[in-house]
């Protein structure tokens, strides 16, 4: 089966594009915007809508494969690849990328995705998010050659040798931290609910006194939502490096009050995403290192999630070799081709890191169909619903999708 045409075309996604480092300066809210000036390159404002590109392959027996170009909400930030904009890349697609696409067999996804995954153009790797798309719909091409579902490209491609079952699936609430949180609790999520602590004076509190309300009243609110006791999701909460601005990046007082969070998620286990940023990437595996193993001498139950500066494969394996964290989140676009994404999912694996394969509520209903297979077919820990900030959509396509592909697998298994 061969490519014969591609189609371009703009598109929205789930949420927003977010200038991370003027948010942390103290940016302040008017209604769902941001008040003042942006700070990183590419923003014209703090916060402005979030854009795609969906790269349509047109396959010689009439079938269509897609998949989404998306970048993370905070672009341009923790060493990520600047802000993109639909109307900027669209022209180098046509002209750069597709010719290259037209004519080419879809014998094997894993070749192909690192091909193209590699490319440069003018001596330059291509976006992320271009990588990202690219590789999503060559991997549906692959698929439908073979009249399989995706995941099982990747468990074939890959050699992975698990089976394809549904992961645990991670809800995000953004800001609107309680009312979602009773969504998730509604809907059964396994790990729930991000809570997206992202200023140390409104939403940690100067000594962490207002994060210790929250997880007492999420703790609490679960036990009264519940409709059975066996039901324990994890607690998964990203503080987007606060906990490190509060407590002077102090290893021992950090420690300290991530005692104090594990022994109020209590009963529930607790993860804490992103504990320090210290905006350096070789500083950071350092500086979670150093904590991880604090926390383990201590037997704090509590597990740390490396998020910043932990972007491209080579990255996470930097983080997973340091045992700079409990837990690595895979953050999906920032790994370029989708490929990576099955290689750090087997690599965590392989050393014994727990294996998050995230994303942003910045991507499409596409990007999460696509990863949510790599995700099953590799064995992730867990998986993020996205996107958007909603809960009920993200959580709705993900394990819908788990569903889809897990019974479809198994009548497959059934027939042969």
């Amino acid at each position: 089966m061969k490519i014969i045409d591609v189609v371009c075309s703009a598109g929205k996604t789930g949420f927003y594009f977010d200038d991370q480092r003027a948010i942390k300066k103290g940016a302040g809210h008017n209604g769902f915007a941001y008040v003042g000036e942006p700070v990183t390159e590419g923003f014209a404002t703090i916060r402005q809508a979030g854009e795609s590109i969906s790269v349509q392959l047109i396959l010689e027996d009439g079938q269509v494969a897609f998949g989404d170009c998306a970048a993370v909400q905070y672009s341009g930030a923790g060493g990520r690849d600047p802000l993109f904009i639909a109307k900027d890349f669209i022209p180098l697609i046509e002209k750069e990328i597709a010719p290259k696409l037209i004519g080419r067999e879809l014998d094997n996804f894993k070749s192909l995705a690192e091909e193209f995954d590699r490319m440069q153009v003018n001596g330059k790797r291509l976006h992320t998010a271009i990588r990202y798309g690219i590789t999503q719909s060559l991997l549906d091409a692959v698929a439908k050659a073979r009249k399989v579902t995706m995941a099982e490209v990747i468990q074939k491609d890959y050699n992975t040798g698990i089976e394809i079952t549904k992961r645990p699936i991670f809800t995000q609430s953004g800001d609107n931290r309680y009312e979602n949180a009773d969504k998730m609790i509604i809907k059964t999520a396994d790990v729930l609910p991000h809570a997206l602590i992202n200023n140390v004076e409104e939403k940690l509190g100067l000594n962490g006194e207002k994060l210790v309300e929250y997880v007492t009243w999420l703790r609490d609110r679960i036990i009264e939502l519940r409709s059975d006791e066996d039901y324990a999701p994890i607690l998964h909460i990203d503080v987007y490096g606060t906990i490190g601005a509060a407590f002077d990046c102090d290893t021992k007082k950090m420690a300290d009050y991530l005692a104090v969070l594990a022994e109020t998620a209590k009963p529930f286990k607790l993860r804490i995403e992103g504990p320090m940023d210290v905006e350096d990437g070789p500083k950071q595996i350092e500086a979670l290192a150093a904590l991880t193993a604090e926390v383990d001498a201590r037997g704090i139950e509590v597990e740390l999630v490396a998020d910043e500066w932990c972007n491209t494969f080579e990255d996470i394996k930097a983080f997973a070799d340091a045992k700079a964290g409990h837990v690595v989140q895979i953050k999906t676009p920032d790994l370029g081709g989708v490929n990576n994404i099955a290689d750090a999912i087997l690599y965590c694996n392989k050393v014994g890191i727990g294996s998050y394969c995230g994303g942003t509520c910045n991507e499409t209903n596409r990007s999460a169909e696509v990863t949510t297979n790599i995700g099953m077919a590799c064995g992730a820990l867990q998986v993020l619903a996205k996107p958007g900030m909603g809960v009920d959509e993200g959580y709705m396509i993900v394990f819908n999708e788990m569903s889809r592909v897990e019974a479809l697998v198994n009548r497959r298994k059934r027939n042969n």
